[in-house]
């Protein structure tokens, strides 16, 4: 790892003697975070079981980023290192195993202009952008780069860009191997060590590819997205073992976005999606979501108003999946603080109903409180083990977030998150004896200096 470090900082040493001497209009940029985040965890993604206890601990992030900027091209890298506190031994240079090995590169990307960036009027582009990178489109409810998560989310991706007096198209491509291989394509999917993702299938696509075209409104922005993302086929032994065969199950999302400005207080968003084709078992696929949220400005200061998220689900006995996958989005902003739904922790392929009501607070120029009350339901029918049908109803879950900018680099962000689980939601989460109450708490620490100012 150390070695590691020592490429990236002497590399952008380089870089930075290349480029400061020179006359032309280049840009350099060398900024760093460190963010850490001590949890309570009494029930956060999963009701516990009567007896069990809370854990606490600590992450961090860390990452080292460097920009550059320059005639006809864009250049950027990211390093990061996620841990959690205590998970190496204080006198160890080494880790304690290859999967909590928490280094890696996060972006490493590289943008071409097609045009002369030295005439080209602002606002117009034509370019592709080539590596790793993050896929942040809209309010990141079905691409986003899940900056929640301490590893976050990125793309090995081309990008072709396209933009012209507010309208925007995006095509991206990415396809996924294993390693350099002398014969074959052949893709396990199965990531190593934490199989962390929003889709929640724990299967990584072998290929993607994906159309998104915007245009800018006078009071806000329209889109519509068209993505399709291949899993390779495979059987099962009789041992449940998995072989790889050649071949995809192939599944597309498509869907508009609008996000709007009614009258002088109101603020509104909607979206609705089709998912169709077969999923990544070869299982015919027909499902969809939709969204629609209405935020009242009283005045500068506080805002509220009332949110509706569907998205369907299978019932025990369909022979056909129904179950709509949020993609690569962040389901961490919309359905719950706690992550019941849609995260690393599953609950089933019934689909969510999720009624809220969200307010925010800015008492300051630097402190802001958020509230946000949900109400969660199941699209689908829940049965038990005796196929007797039970309430849909999941329980009602209260997060209270307050932020804290002490200056433009320093923040804190603290939070107290509750839940009021049901029978239905342990019966969908395969919990037995659940708790009455679930709680979360956390104190997160951002530090994000720019080297150069």
């Amino acid at each position: 790892m150390k070695s590691k470090i020592y490429l990236l900082i002497t590399g952008a040493a380089l870089l930075m003697s290349f480029l400061l001497p020179s006359k032309s209009t280049a840009q350099l940029s060398i900024s760093g975070r460190l963010r850490t985040r001590s949890e309570l965890l009494d029930g956060q993604g999963s009701p516990l079981s009567k007896g069990s206890k809370p854990a606490f601990f600590t992450s961090q992030r860390t990452r080292l980023n460097v920009g550059y900027k320059g005639y006809r091209t864009n250049f950027y890298i990211s390093a990061q290192d996620v841990r959690v506190w205590g998970q190496d031994a204080s006198t160890n240079n080494r880790i304690v195993s290859a999967n909590l090995n928490g280094f890696m590169l996060h972006e490493a990307w590289g943008e071409i202009s097609f045009l002369d960036t030295n005439q080209t009027k602002l606002g117009k582009e034509f370019s592709i952008k080539i590596g790793r990178q993050e896929l942040l489109y809209d309010d990141s409810r079905l691409l986003g780069n899940l900056d929640w998560l301490q590893q976050a989310r990125r793309h090995d991706a081309a990008l072709i860009k396209f933009g012209n007096k507010g309208f925007t198209a995006h095509l991206g491509f990415a396809y996924n191997q294993n390693s350099e291989l002398k014969t074959g394509t052949l893709y396990n999917g199965v990531p190593n060590g934490y199989a962390a993702g929003t889709n929640g299938i724990g299967t990584m696509y072998k290929s993607m590819q994906f159309v998104y075209l915007g245009k800018k409104l006078s009071q806000g922005n329209v889109s519509f997205l068209i993505l399709k993302d291949d899993f390779q086929k495979y059987t099962l032994t009789a041992t449940g073992t998995k072989t790889l065969e050649k071949g995809v199950n192939s599944r597309v999302t498509l869907g508009p976005y609008i996000q709007t400005k009614l009258g002088k207080n109101w603020n509104f968003t909607a979206s609705g999606y089709l998912q169709q084709g077969k999923d990544k078992d070869g299982v015919r696929l027909s499902s969809y979501m939709y969204t629609v949220r209405a935020i009242y400005d009283v005045n500068k200061f506080i805002s509220f108003g009332p949110g509706f998220d569907y998205t369907s689900g299978s019932g025990s006995r369909s022979n056909k999946n129904r179950s709509f996958d949020p993609l690569y989005g962040t389901p961490h902003k919309f359905w719950g603080q706690m992550d019941y739904f849609y995260a690393a922790n599953g609950f089933g392929k019934g689909g969510l109903s999720d009624l809220y009501l969200t307010s925010t607070i800015k008492a300051s120029p630097k402190l802001s409180m958020q509230a946000d009350l949900h109400q969660f339901s199941s699209a689908a029918q829940i049965t038990n083990a005796k196929d007797e049908k039970l309430s849909s109803n999941f329980g009602e879950e209260l997060d209270i977030i307050a932020t804290y900018n002490l200056t433009k680099t320093i923040s804190f962000q603290g939070g107290y998150c509750t839940f009021l689980p049901t029978n239905s939601l342990a019966q969908v989460k395969a919990v037995t004896d659940p708790q009455k109450m679930a709680n979360w708490a956390y104190l997160m620490i951002s530090i994000k200096p720019d080297f150069l100012k």
